[in-house]
């Protein structure tokens, strides 16, 4: 049997790297590959890998080439370690391009108990409601909640074939694309993983999903500055970040670090804006009063001390707490003021991303106001 190079590498394209989207081949793993009759030589470089990974790609080498091209080939595998060139203190973090995905938004608090899940759900939402292609990806491994405010808890990702690779079909619901680690746990079973562990599953979540054509992704962030924080901003190219924070001193003191977060030198994410949320409380029997319970446009006067713009204020509503426990976002209620603010807000961050993709250097060229479909920019 004649055995020719482009068999070979047709069938090293079938095999990935854990929790990476290209294969092999295109990721350039592969540098060389010689074939002498029945002999095949093939060069590979690893960055700094450990035995044990270099070991497994190693035997799926040998058993693809065997299973697809010959079986009494005879194969070797030489592999050549590559060390990465560290990057200087002011050299931005650089992530991945996910094909397909014009901008993704990270949405962050200093502090938890603020609502930032609540508001990631409703500002997809309305995007979807406005004509975008909308996904979410619950980065919060400890503590997700997006399942629940989509009511979808208890579902399972589909597998899915694309381009010969087998990925994760997110569940929809109100034209909304969501991941969650929620999908893969128990209710009531802890998430007890060191931060090597959370990353890993955050780069399937992220690379091994078919997420297909996106006007935005938005990652709904732990609270606080750690371990995922740094991985997503590694993994990906963020165009942006939202900072939600309630408005009294306890939650803008953590707000100002999440800020501060996206602003260092080396990781130069730029921030889209501040949300307020609780921002103040009518009720029902005095429609014309606010009582602002936990303090004043605190958030605001934070967004005008950082130089950053203030998208918005949303009231401490019943409805937006009921809604998200029924698990149908509030800004889906019709001809209501929180459905407002959260319209308002919406448009507020997409203008936002306008600005920073005119003004600044762009992860990718994206004439975003020629979106299809997507009519929150034209509105």
């Amino acid at each position: 049997m004649k055995i020719t190079k482009e068999a070979v590498f047709n069938a090293l394209k079938t095999i990935t790297l854990p929790g990476e989207g290209e294969n092999i081949v295109d990721k350039g793993v592969v540098s060389n590959v010689m074939i002498f009759g029945d002999q095949i030589d093939i060069d590979i470089q690893l960055q700094n890998p450990s035995l044990q990974a270099r070991k497994k790609l190693e035997v799926t080498i040998l058993k693809t080439i065997h299973e697809q091209i010959y079986e009494k080939a005879k194969i070797k595998v030489n592999v050549k370690v590559i060390t990465p060139p560290k990057a200087t203190e002011s050299e931005p973090i650089k992530g991945k391009l996910i094909p397909g995905i014009e901008n993704i938004i990270a949405i962050s608090s200093g502090k938890g108990g603020v609502g930032k899940s609540t508001v990631t759900a409703n500002i997809a939402a309305t995007l979807a409601q406005m004509g975008c292609k909308v996904g979410v990806l619950d980065a919060d491994i400890y503590g997700p909640s997006i399942p629940t405010m989509f009511d979808v808890e208890g579902e399972r990702p589909l597998s899915v074939e694309v381009d010969g690779k087998s990925k994760m079909k997110p569940i929809e619901n109100y034209g909304v694309k969501v991941l969650s680690i929620g999908f893969f746990t128990k209710p009531e079973q802890a998430v007890i993983w060191r931060g090597p562990m959370a990353a890993k599953a955050l780069n399937q979540m992220i690379f091994d999903a078919a997420w297909g054509e996106l006007d935005f992704l938005l990652i709904d962030l732990p609270p606080g500055t750690g371990d995922i924080h740094l991985s997503i901003v590694q993994a990906l190219p963020i165009n942006g970040a939202i900072v939600v924070s309630t408005p009294q001193n306890v939650a803008l003191a953590d707000a100002k670090k999440g800020i501060a977060m996206f602003q260092q030198e080396n990781i130069q994410v730029p921030v889209l804006g501040v949300v307020e949320n609780m921002s103040y409380f009518t009720p029902a029997e005095l429609p014309n009063n606010k009582y602002f319970i936990f303090g004043e446009r605190g958030a605001e006067y934070l967004a005008k001390d950082k130089k950053v713009p203030f998208l918005g204020a949303l009231p401490l509503v019943q409805s937006v707490r009921e809604a998200a426990d029924f698990g149908r976002p509030a800004c889906l209620q019709e001809n209501t003021t929180i459905a407002d603010e959260f319209v308002e807000i919406t448009k507020n961050l997409v203008s936002q991303v306008v600005h920073r993709n005119k003004n600044l250097p762009p992860t990718k060229a994206v004439e975003i106001t020629n979106l299809v479909g997507c009519e929150a920019i034209k509105t």
